[in-house]
């Protein structure tokens, strides 16, 4: 059974960044305003976080469903982790979450700065310093034969782009403009030589990009 690579669920603005400049605690994206960027999937009825009845149906909605299906692994780039950079100086922290990370896989931490594994929950971070076929050779193999999901951020995203390594995307774009951040293409015409696509508008306002390898 072949173990697909996904992006899942990845937003971007109009003009391609995933998040903003100058990143920190308090605001994980930078500048950019989250709720531009996500108010579609926190709407839909089956947004994990839900604590009120109701919510939209439709594309949105399943989409937003899809995220986890069979996925056993993720991989993530040390920026959607935390906004330290540089050697660990708290470790401590363990990531933006809580006490219960949404991901419930083994979730593989890309940084050139190692830190012993932990658990939280269903949840096991492992922070790996190698090239990206390397990292995703690891997670496949933790992914027990499901699916591996990249979950950004862009940057992170790029690079397995540019390996080749990526066999399906989806990347939801929001008609807001960022300016600079981190980004992800300047087209997504960039792709096509890797990939069909399918593009479809929803009523929320996101348009979603669906890519899968030609």
């Amino acid at each position: 059974m072949t173990q697909l690579l996904r992006v899942q669920n990845f937003n971007v603005s109009s003009d391609g960044f995933g998040a903003g400049e100058n990143p920190s605690l308090e605001r994980p994206f930078g500048d950019a305003d989250p709720g531009a960027l996500f108010s579609w999937a926190g709407a839909t009825a089956s947004w994990p976080m839900r604590t009120d009845p109701g919510g939209s149906r439709g594309l949105d909605d399943y989409l937003t469903r899809d995220y986890a299906r069979n996925i056993g692994a993720e991989i993530m780039g040390r920026g959607k982790f935390g906004p330290q950079r540089g050697p660990w100086e708290n470790l401590d922290w363990r990531g933006w979450w809580g006490d219960e990370p949404p991901f419930r896989t083994p979730v593989f931490v890309m940084t050139h700065h190692e830190r012993p594994s932990f658990t939280l929950s269903d949840t096991t971070f492992h922070f790996v310093d190698a090239d990206p076929a390397t990292v995703l050779e690891q997670a496949r193999e933790a992914a027990q034969g499901k699916d591996v999901r990249l979950g950004g951020g862009a940057t992170t995203i790029r690079e397995f782009l540019d390996a080749d390594l990526v066999d399906t995307l989806h990347v939801a774009v929001s008609p807001v403009e960022l300016g600079s951040g981190s980004r992800l293409w300047k087209s997504p015409d960039e792709l096509l030589d890797r990939f069909h696509l399918d593009v479809v508008p929803s009523a929320s306002g996101v348009t979603h990009h669906l890519f899968w390898r030609k």
